[in-house]
């Protein structure tokens, strides 16, 4: 079994100037298809993996210390999760997760300001993460392809901080793509949906 790079769950073009196309055409039609396309030449070549989830894939790798197997599997994991925690249409948290955020931030507001905080002080590359970690919600980061699937934590929703996620349209300025983000594109529905814990499923392979 070979992984594909999946279909974006949008038009490249919904975001109008959150967003770009041409983001969209380098970072899911050439970055993330870089790691679909190592993983599964590493894959090939490791034949006990053969017909393996990406998600024991991914496990497998790090236990073993298997750097270049997880950096790439894990890569495309996140980024197949990135995707669908995207919308182009404005949502709001409601339910059991607006609940969840009130109980653990205090408010939405707060929730997004931490968030966002998490994003833009990261260091270098990698990934801010909203999860849940026995039974509460969380925020955290992991650097360069880290990712949940590796740890005992659920993932609800990730904003990407590798510099190739929003340098085409907003070159350095890494707080105004997390600030566009967290106010105009999320999928809040997406990351409702995660609450049943499998989260880890709706980007596997």
């Amino acid at each position: 079994m070979s992984y594909i790079l999946p279909d974006l769950p949008y038009a490249r073009d919904a975001f109008g100037d959150i967003l770009s196309a041409e983001t969209f055409e380098y970072h899911h039609g050439k970055h993330h298809q870089t790691y679909v396309t190592k993983t599964n030449e590493l894959i090939d070549a490791d034949a006990s993996l053969s017909g393996a989830a990406l998600s024991e894939v991914i496990r497998v790798a790090h236990e073993g210390g298997q750097t270049s197997l997880f950096n790439n599997a894990a890569q495309l994991w996140n980024h197949s999760f990135y995707w669908q925690c995207l919308s182009p249409d404005v949502q709001q948290p409601s339910g059991t997760l607006k609940d969840m955020i009130d109980q653990s931030f205090g408010s939405f507001d707060a929730m997004k300001t931490a968030l966002h905080k998490e994003a833009v002080d990261h260091f270098a590359s990698g990934w801010a993460w909203l999860v849940l970690d026995k039974g509460s919600l969380k925020i955290l980061s992991l650097h360069d392809a880290d990712t949940p699937v590796a740890h005992a934590v659920q993932p609800l929703l990730t904003i990407d901080v590798w510099e190739h996620a929003h340098y085409i349209d907003y070159h350095n300025a890494r707080p105004d793509y997390v600030r566009n983000l967290l106010d105009r594109a999320i999928n809040w529905e997406f990351v409702a949906q995660n609450l049943d814990g499998k989260g880890v499923g709706r980007a596997d392979q």
